[in-house]
């Protein structure tokens, strides 16, 4: 009985264990101030790190990055599609497979997994979202030729496809147009605010504290 009981106490306590490590990683993604890069980053430091890897390895400007991912989950890193509405009051389903920071899909996930060989990649993974982001945006200025510094073109390709933005498919989406062009003001800013930390954030032994 007694074995039972400990048994029991364990398993309570393997199951709050993992419920306080998933409410803290929900409210942590709240409590960032996404306005400013140099904020993000004091916040998030292992942020950084992440952002400029995929930088180094796929050249695509960190503010880009950042961002896509802020319009596309506020940096939350559960995000999901809001369910549709069934009768207008009960919750139906998603309206796409879109997951994680990037919104990406489970057919454009596996796709980057399988020409990265990142077979173990998260969407919910910071540092696995930043590598596709610079993934994608390659194949957008490989196949269709937009450049990386065009943010507000690549934004539309990775929302459209490729194939899509080719079709000019955005442009009966007033909508995507002003998102698009909220993503590439953004970016802009992104990338003027790092302007004022970026020396710090390269500093020799920066990275020695994680």
């Amino acid at each position: 009985m007694l074995v039972w009981r400990l048994m029991s106490l364990d398993r309570l306590l393997k199951l709050v264990s993992i419920l306080f490590i998933f409410v803290i990683a929900c409210t942590s993604n709240q409590q960032i101030n996404t306005a400013d890069s140099c904020i993000i980053f004091d916040q998030k430091k292992n942020w950084y790190k992440a952002t400029k890897k995929s930088y180094d390895k796929w050249e695509t400007p960190i503010a880009l990055q950042l961002a896509i991912i802020n319009q596309e989950s506020s940096f939350n890193q559960f995000a999901k599609p809001e369910r549709k509405k069934f009768l207008g009051i009960f919750p139906g389903s998603r309206p796409s497979t879109a997951f994680g920071y990037a919104q990406v899909t489970n057919p454009t996930w596996e796709w980057y997994k399988t020409k990265t060989g990142n077979n173990n990649a998260s969407r919910a993974n910071f540092s696995d979202v930043t590598d596709f982001i610079g993934w994608y945006t390659t194949q957008s200025k490989n196949i269709i030729g937009i450049s990386k510094k065009d943010f507000y073109n690549q934004y539309l390709a990775y929302h459209e496809g490729q194939g899509g933005w080719k079709k000019k498919s955005y442009l009966k989406k007033k909508w995507l147009i002003e998102v698009a062009k909220n993503v590439e003001r953004n970016a802009k800013m992104y990338n003027n605010q790092l302007k004022d930390c970026e020396n710090s954030l390269n500093r020799k032994g920066f990275f020695g504290i994680f």
